[in-house]
């Protein structure tokens, strides 16, 4: 009698046992057509906002040995901004013509993403044949920031898969490599540069070579084969650090289309900057041993600070606090309260607020809620670790840390939230080899008295579901 392979039996049809395979049998399907939606409907049908057409003239004139940096600042099209080493990097695209380059490009950033999914999932110690693996791919493909940056075909989608790189590598104290890794992403655009500072509380200073010397390698063989490298300097770097009024989603580039006075916008940013620092402070002086915690929550409250506080930030550059909110699976997390999904679906929802019939105010919120959404996520996460510190100094239990009480005791050194919590719901029967469950074979005990057990072995729902349900 004939069996079909291993891989072709997963996909026969059968009827869910179990709520977690109900969830997973609805969640694939939707999550792996979203996916092929995406890449080859959307991204490919493209938009008026095209990222890709700087990015291959520069690559075509590179290679040609033509000037590079010759945008004209004061149109609104997308301009050419990456530094000479970026340029180097992206030469290759010039060699096709422009449509199958765009394609391939499209592809590049589509993979990046997917094998970012799956770092983000391992991350958290979560498997493939988790709940959290379908939901997950279906969220982060339903976002804006992935929506466009495959529609607009910009890099957002490597700067993302470097991003999980180094945070993976940062907590295996890979440093050379981590740093490897967030230099090559920096070579091409700066925007994972505050995550050194994690590295540098860590004191992981090995991180500084790679991550500082790639960038300077790369720039140093860039350099003599361009044609106009110190335009870069002369006309890109000062244009880089103004606050333009359009598709600038900053506290500042939405003050200056709003026409605040400059005091106002300055005030904004040096409040939020102020939660800011007070923020990382607490998790630098009662977290930093919880290392998962740490290094994922620093790592996104650096991340939104640069995106609100600086001259520049773009609703897809949210695409890099994915680790952050895949936090929320974490029972100390920051993210587990209303108020921060509020603020996530302001700058990751792909919902259009313009109004046809009240123009003004969807314009308003069209405008704001990108805005709105990374101030409020400073203000969220700023709320959480100061509640948690007074009511611990008020406690008088600060030696301990200030997590909750309901939270399980602060771990030790090397211990990360991520570790299986208390068996305080049921494990399931299949339950995997990693670290800290119960081999699939190993006996459980039998129900007594005709009732159902009630202890940790005898029970059905797996670590994964666990950490996801609601408390």
């Amino acid at each position: 009698m004939y069996r079909a392979p291993v891989f072709l039996r997963q996909l026969e049809p059968r009827s869910a046992r179990t709520t977690a395979e109900v969830i997973k049998f609805a969640l694939w399907p939707i999550a792996i057509l979203t996916v092929l939606n995406r890449i080859l409907i959307k991204a490919v049908n493209g938009n008026v906002t095209d990222d890709y057409r700087p990015v291959y003239q520069a690559a075509l004139d590179f290679l040609n040995r033509r000037p590079v940096y010759t945008a004209n600042f004061d149109s609104v099209d997308p301009h050419y901004l990456y530094p000479p080493s970026g340029t180097l990097i992206f030469a290759p695209v010039g060699v096709l013509d422009y449509e199958k380059s765009r394609w391939l490009f499209i592809l590049l950033n589509a993979a990046a993403i997917l094998i970012a999914w799956y770092l983000l999932l391992r991350l958290f110690r979560f498997t493939v044949n988790s709940v959290a693996a379908p939901a997950l791919l279906l969220a982060m493909f339903t976002s804006e920031t992935v929506v466009n940056t495959l529609v607009f075909t910009n890099v957002n989608g490597c700067v993302l898969l470097a991003e999980m790189i180094f945070l993976h590598l940062l907590l295996k104290r890979r440093d050379l490599w981590a740093g490897a890794a967030l230099g090559l992403s920096i070579a091409v655009k700066p925007t994972l540069a505050p995550l050194l500072l994690v590295a540098a509380v860590r004191k992981q200073w090995k991180v500084f070579y790679t991550a500082i010397g790639v960038p300077i390698v790369l720039n140093a063989l860039a350099w003599p084969l361009m044609r106009d490298p110190l335009d870069f300097l002369r006309r890109t770097g000062p244009y880089l650090f103004e606050s333009r009024d359009y598709f600038n989603s900053a506290i500042d580039g939405n003050a200056a289309y709003y026409g605040l006075p400059p005091w106002l916008s300055w005030g904004i940013r040096i409040v939020m900057g102020v939660l800011v620092l007070i923020s990382l402070w607490l998790l630098y002086r009662y977290y930093r041993e919880d290392e998962l915690f740490f290094v994922t929550t620093s790592s996104g409250v650096l991340l939104v600070a640069e995106f609100a506080l600086s001259s520049l930030g773009q609703m897809y550059y949210s695409m890099l606090l994915f680790p952050l909110l895949m936090s929320v699976v974490l029972r100390n997390s920051v993210m587990r309260n209303w108020p921060a999904w509020v603020a996530v679906f302001g700058f990751m929802s792909y919902d259009d607020w313009l109004s046809h019939r009240w123009a003004n105010l969807g314009r308003n919120l069209e405008y704001l809620r990108i805005t709105f959404g990374w101030t409020l996520l400073i203000i969220v996460v700023f709320c959480v670790l100061g509640d948690r510190y007074l009511a611990a100094r008020r406690e008088g239990r600060l030696a301990n840390g200030i997590d909750p009480t309901w939270v399980r005791p602060v771990p030790g050194p090397g211990v990360t939230s991520a570790q299986p919590e208390p068996a305080d719901e049921p494990t399931d029967t299949a339950a995997s080899s990693e670290p800290g469950r119960a081999p699939a074979h190993e006996a459980r005990p039998k129900p007594s008295g005709g009732r159902r057990s009630t202890s940790a072995d005898s029970r059905s729902t797996t670590t994964e579901e666990k950490r996801i349900s609601v408390e």
